[in-house]
């Protein structure tokens, strides 16, 4: 699956830990997603994935969804952005 991102952020408190967002866009799907990530050590990312802007077709999110759970590269590229926008 092919990505794109748009934009990226994150933030670190000692007492939330990480929190971030990244919005991006996939390959031949009309509307963009943003997942949400959180993890207190920057090891283990609870995340929630949704539209980023508009609602869009549920089969194509699910689909998104898949690929975030069988391909830790994928996974991993969304988190090292965020983690990249937190350094700025």
């Amino acid at each position: 699956m092919q990505i794109r991102i748009e934009s990226a952020d994150m933030t670190y408190t000692k007492e939330d830990g990480y929190l971030g967002h990244v919005v991006f866009a996939v390959e031949n799907h009309p509307k963009s997603y943003e997942i949400t990530l959180l993890s207190k050590s920057a090891r283990d990312w609870s995340y929630s994935l949704n539209f980023a802007r508009e609602s869009g077709d549920e089969l194509l999110i699910e689909a998104v969804e898949e690929a975030l759970e069988e391909d830790d590269r994928l996974f991993d590229s969304l988190v090292e952005a965020a983690m990249a926008a937190l350094d700025k």
